[in-house]
């Protein structure tokens, strides 16, 4: 099955230069560009991508706000997966563009095959969680961001077992299903159970929401894992 990618990039340098990188790739294609969150809004609904590789800083209507409408709005059941590109050091609002329904972020230096493979994680439902940066990221601006949304209570987090919360501590930290296994001593199969028990009972999307919930909820804190 061929992966429809929408570029959203305010600069046509980067975006050429994600084209050419995608349309090697003979499972993915590139169906619309976009450089700016209102085009990219309009390109969405009308083009239906899988995924749509987003740049945080665009004029008009940002990267955050588009992602926002993009996941909200849905047609045919058809949602597309938002992968948001940053430069780290600038976009301290990165993790409100993960509350908005991103699947996950890469930075734009990102290596041509990492970000092919980032885009077909994403696009088969999974999300995209670096640990090195999440965990930079989250433990640096965590504590400045505004409160969102929706401010989850402790209750919330009663609905895990045990070794459910130890598992969503463990995804916080960034680790893969693998590594939480060799951790805790089980089986992935296990792991991808409990991942999938937790998701559900919190009502989450997938391992980026479940990032943010744990820092939210203080599960986890800014510098536990630095």
């Amino acid at each position: 099955m061929t992966i429809r990618v929408l570029l959203a990039d305010d600069q046509p340098l980067l975006r050429t230069g994600f084209r050419l990188i995608l349309e090697a790739e003979q499972d993915i294609t590139v169906v619309g560009e976009a450089g700016d969150g209102a085009t990219a809004l309009e390109q969405a609904r009308a083009l239906l991508p899988d995924v749509v590789l987003m740049d945080i800083r665009m004029p008009g209507v940002d990267g955050i706000e588009a992602t926002r409408r993009i996941v909200r709005e849905q047609k045919g059941g058809h949602v597309p997966r938002v992968l948001v590109l940053t430069t780290f050091d600038l976009d301290e609002y990165i993790v409100e563009a993960l509350r908005a329904g991103a699947s996950g972020f890469l930075l734009k230096d990102v290596p041509p095959d990492e970000l092919v493979q980032a885009i077909r994680v994403v696009a088969a439902g999974d999300a995209i969680v670096a640990p090195s940066v999440t965990r930079r990221l989250l433990d640096k601006f965590a504590a400045l961001l505004p409160p969102a949304d929706r401010q989850p209570t402790p209750a919330l987090l009663e609905r895990l077992t045990e070794r459910e919360l130890e598992v969503l501590r463990l995804i916080a930290k960034g680790m893969s299903n693998a590594e939480i296994a060799a951790e805790l001593v089980v089986s992935e199969t296990t792991v991808k159970t409990h991942v999938g028990n937790v998701l559900t009972k919190l009502g989450l999307r997938d391992r980026v929401q479940a990032v943010v919930l744990a820092y939210e909820t203080g599960l986890v804190v800014p510098g536990a894992f630095s």
